[in-house]
Order: C-alpha cells, then structure tokens, then sequence
C-alpha cells in the first residue's frame, strides 16, 4: 500500500511540474496506470471521460488505473467485442464503453446515450475510448489523449477539460 501511495506521489509531482497544459509522460504501463488512479482523486468531478488515441496506446491500462483508484476488485478487460463493461461495484461505479467496432454515428449516438442515462442513473464514471466515432456535442465531457512519444520510448497523455459557461477549466482544487 505504501508503495502504490509513493507511485502517486511521484505522478502528482510530475503533474506539478507539468501543469500548464495538463500533460504527462508515460515510461511504461505501471505510470499509465498509476496516472488513472489519480486522476479520480485530483479531478472528483469526473463524470465522462472520452479516451482518444491509437490503438495500442494504453487507453485500456489507464481504465485499469481508474478502476483501481475505484476501488473495484474484478479484472478491467477492454470492450473491443462486448461494446461496454459495467463495473456497479465502484465507488462510484464505472462504466466502460468501447465504440471502436461501431463505424455509424447514429448508431453509436443510440448506443452512447443508453449507456449515459444508465451511468446517470447509477452516478458512476463513464469512459469512452474511441469517441470520434460519435456526433454529438459534448460539453460536459473531460477529454484524454494518449499518443505515442516520437521515440517510442513511452506515451504523453493530455486531459483537456470541459468548458464551464465562463470558459474557464472546470477542476477541483482539491
């Protein structure tokens, strides 16, 4: 435990020093992961998290990290074929949705706002890998884009938060 709570302590300082656009590198997946677990103590608010990024790029080991930070205790698998894994046992619950294998927007809007209603309903956390493949707008939503680095040595992650009607950040500051 006091190992998990150091490897925190290490990423809130790498968001110390890198602040200004939200933006972290990633050496490997433990700090991947170890990014999803705090990013749920830093930002309480978090309620849509739409996970941009090519495949391969950690999205589902962030998840994994989320999950951990939620206290949830079955294993995190990506979505790929069932569309979306529900996690009811979180604090708060975790939705998981995967919109990689649905190419029609409207049928990806259909499936979106079933799984929204549901993770309203439950006040869960929803995150969405593959998110380009809806229309809708999305205001409320916090942003996460993970790319490969130019060496391959690793991954940057940017958050891009919603905008509130001042077009200020909305972010806790806790």
């Amino acid at each position: 435990m006091k190992k998990d709570t150091e490897k925190q302590f290490e990423v809130f300082n790498s968001f110390a020093q890198q602040t200004n656009n939200f933006c972290w590198t990633l050496d490997k997946p433990e700090s991947t992961m170890s990014l999803g677990s705090t990013l749920t103590k830093k930002f309480p608010d978090l309620r849509i998290l739409l996970l941009l990024g090519p495949l391969g790029a950690g999205k589902t080991t962030l998840v994994k990290g989320i999950a951990k930070s939620l206290r949830i205790q079955e294993p995190i698998t990506s979505p790929t074929f069932p569309l979306s894994q529900h996690y009811p046992l979180g604090s708060p619950p975790l939705i998981h949705l995967d919109l990689y294998r649905i190419e029609e927007p409207n049928a990806a809007n259909e499936f979106f706002l079933q799984e929204e209603e549901e993770s309203k309903v439950l006040g869960a956390l929803m995150v969405v890998e593959w998110p380009e493949r809806l229309s809708l707008p999305m205001p409320d939503a916090w942003r996460g884009k993970l790319e490969y680095s130019s060496n391959n040595q690793g991954r940057f992650f940017q958050l891009i938060p919603p905008l509130e009607k001042d077009n200020k950040p909305s972010i806790s500051s806790r």
